[in-house]
């Protein structure tokens, strides 16, 4: 059985523009026994994640068509999967701005194949850490309001007895609304909170995800009972 520690089962996307340092990486990963996907643009990039099963993403930052930090920003709006963000910029501020957008890592051109297998190797334990059910007598935590079960360890949400199937923001985004009850909340302590940052962005990223979830959850999305607007300043949500 090969070692756990190199998840031959895992697979790894390859966002760069560079052929030759695509190639490079397809290569070296593929001999530590990872499946490997490749994309040469930001959209073509977004394309392979949506169709295909990825593990972990190489995201170039300087990218044609879509730029790296774009790409990154709507990955993480959708999956929590890991993503080391690559790039020639050494400053910190491309650093921070990448670590942001949601990036998990950062590797600055160029690098060596040894230090990005180790970094690679770590995400994807630290992920599968995180997939990894609870074990012992430990118990999954909920939370309880309005005919709404949230099972915060195993990520999951049910409505009267009917499972919903919520993307990662979407899930975040009602547990801070639930926790919060009766509370309102304005776009920007929203988008802080759930998004993780306060000056990149726009508030009415809150506004379309309030509008999915209210598909998804109210019986009127056009009347909603539990994720109700405060006009002119955010939202409340109401058992």
């Amino acid at each position: 059985m090969a070692g756990a520690s190199t998840m031959p089962d895992s697979t790894i996307l390859i966002v760069e523009d560079d052929r030759t340092l695509r190639d490079l990486l397809q290569y070296n990963l593929q001999k530590e026994g990872y499946k490997v996907l490749t994309a040469e643009d930001g959209e073509k990039g977004l394309e392979v994640f949506h169709s295909k099963n990825t593990d972990l993403i190489l995201l170039d930052i300087m990218l044609p068509v879509m730029s790296g930090l774009e790409v990154c920003r709507i990955i993480r709006g959708e999956k929590p999967v890991p993503i080391i963000m690559l790039t020639a910029k050494a400053e910190e501020v491309d650093k921070v701005v990448g670590l942001e957008m949601g990036a998990d890592d950062y590797i600055t051109k160029p690098f060596s194949m040894r230090e990005l297998q180790a970094r690679v190797k770590a995400l994807l334990r630290r992920s599968q850490e995180q997939l990894s059910p609870v074990s012992g007598e430990a118990k999954s935590r909920y939370l309880e309001s309005g005919g709404i079960k949230i099972d915060l360890d195993r990520h999951e949400v049910f409505h009267e007895g009917d499972t919903l199937e919520l993307n990662p923001k979407e899930f975040e985004l009602l547990v801070f609304l639930v926790s919060n009850k009766g509370k309102v909340l304005s776009r920007e302590q929203i988008l802080r909170k759930v998004w993780g940052y306060d000056y990149i962005g726009n508030p009415r990223t809150v506004d379309v995800h309030v509008r999915w979830l209210r598909q998804k959850l109210e019986k009127d999305a056009e009347n909603p009972q539990h994720l109700q607007t405060v006009r002119g300043y955010g939202y409340k949500f109401a058992a």
